[in-house]
């Protein structure tokens, strides 16, 4: 895990190269530190608090490669305030960035294991970095297996990307849709149905999951179901998370904080608190 900044209440200035729509109500900010300062490595899992001047701030996840550090990329949905303000910004102006703060994805751990991805919806953009790591790296890892699930195929993220995945050989790629519409003929069903086809070895696996918490609940069930420890489960939790650094108490997720010791948990940690409801 890389450590945040000395200030850590203090944003930096970074310049939008490049706004990329990726659906109807999505988007992908590439941005650089303005004035060519060194950048600031990140570990895949990890966020960051962009800062919308004049709006406010917002955590969003680093969705680019960990390789190109001075080129930051964050997708997010055009949700609130801060985010639909962010939805209209321009190549050349300015966002005020904090980070990156937060727990990361156990990538050294995995090595040797087969590697299993499940994500929904946006879930997939805090999982796009250690993809990029993987891929990378692809020689340290067993089988590599992509689930990815969204509501309907216009909903599908970093299409190009997915399509160049689906080229390899050396990485499964299976996706599915809620409902399928315009010419789609691809698998139909929530994702959690693609874990008992896909091609991976439970008791030698380590399995990333990110998307909507009933979402990552039934998949770990799922993955429970096949074989797969609880221990060798890591889950992204996103939520409620204001200043990152624990002052605030939004994220408060029984005895933890979200920012400060998530957002990536081991499932056995924190299974016990997700089926709290009042948490």
């Amino acid at each position: 895990m890389y450590a945040p900044q000395l200030e850590p209440m203090a944003p930096r200035l970074y310049r939008i190269q490049r706004v990329r729509r990726e659906t109807e109500d999505t988007f992908t900010l590439e941005i650089a530190q303005a004035g060519g300062a060194v950048p600031t490595r990140f570990a895949p899992g990890q966020f960051n608090m962009l800062y919308a001047f004049g709006v406010g701030e917002v955590a969003i996840s680093i969705s680019g490669n960990p390789g190109t550090p001075e080129t930051l990329v964050h997708t997010t949905r055009a949700v609130g305030v801060v985010t639909n303000a962010m939805s209209h910004l321009k190549p050349g102006q300015v966002l005020g960035v904090r980070g990156p703060y937060g727990t990361s994805w156990p990538i050294r751990e995995a090595e040797g294991n087969d590697v299993v991805i499940v994500t929904g919806g946006i879930g997939l953009a805090p999982l796009r970095p250690l993809i990029y790591h993987v891929l990378e790296h692809r020689e340290r890892y067993g089988k590599v297996v992509l689930l990815y699930g969204t509501r309907t195929p216009e909903d599908i993220l970093y299409r190009r990307e997915i399509e160049q995945w689906r080229g390899r050989f050396d990485l499964e790629v299976l996706i599915t849709v809620d409902r399928a519409t315009g010419h789609w003929r691809g698998q139909v069903g929530v994702v959690t149905k693609l874990i008992s086809r896909a091609p991976f070895d439970p008791y030698n696996t380590t399995a990333f999951v990110c998307g909507p918490e009933i979402m990552m609940n039934y998949a770990v069930e799922g993955l429970q179901k096949r074989g797969v420890p609880s221990d060798h489960v890591f889950v992204s939790m996103e939520r409620n998370m204001k200043c990152a650094i624990g002052l605030c108490g939004h994220c408060q997720f029984g005895p933890t904080f979200i920012c400060k010791d998530g957002p990536v948990f081991q499932y056995d940690k924190v299974e016990r608190l997700l089926a709290v409801r009042e948490i």
